[in-house]
């Protein structure tokens, strides 16, 4: 039997994932990417195909903000489209960790947005 990767397996439990999450106008889709250096994040409704608010570490603000780690980071970037989703008239959400464990940096991006005033 063939060892299968990481890679792979994560886009399993995505697939599986998406089979039940689904976001709709009334309540869109948070979606979260990760990579080994950044995280980025997007609120979708799936049925338009359309992205309503985004926000990622590579923003110029996180960027420059050299004393914060990746976690703290993500928090952040939990807040910034906490704050731009309620900007566009969305207060709830479901949450789609993308296939990645609800830990670390991923839970850290749920954290900042549930503070930042989302429904989760």
């Amino acid at each position: 039997m063939a060892i299968k990767s990481k890679a792979s397996q994560r886009a399993r439990r995505h697939a599986r994932i998406r089979k039940y999450v689904s976001g709709t106008a009334a309540r869109p889709r948070l979606c979260v990417t990760r990579s080994s250096r950044h995280m980025f994040v997007q609120v979708i409704d799936d049925v338009k195909g359309v992205t309503l608010a985004s926000a990622s570490t590579m923003e110029a603000e996180l960027r420059a903000a050299t004393d914060l780690d990746k976690t703290a980071k993500a928090k952040r970037v939990g807040e910034l489209i906490a704050e731009r989703a309620k900007a566009a008239g969305i207060e709830t959400v479901v949450f789609d960790r993308g296939g990645n464990k609800y830990h670390g940096r991923v839970a850290a991006v749920a954290d900042g947005a549930r503070e930042g005033g989302l429904a989760l």
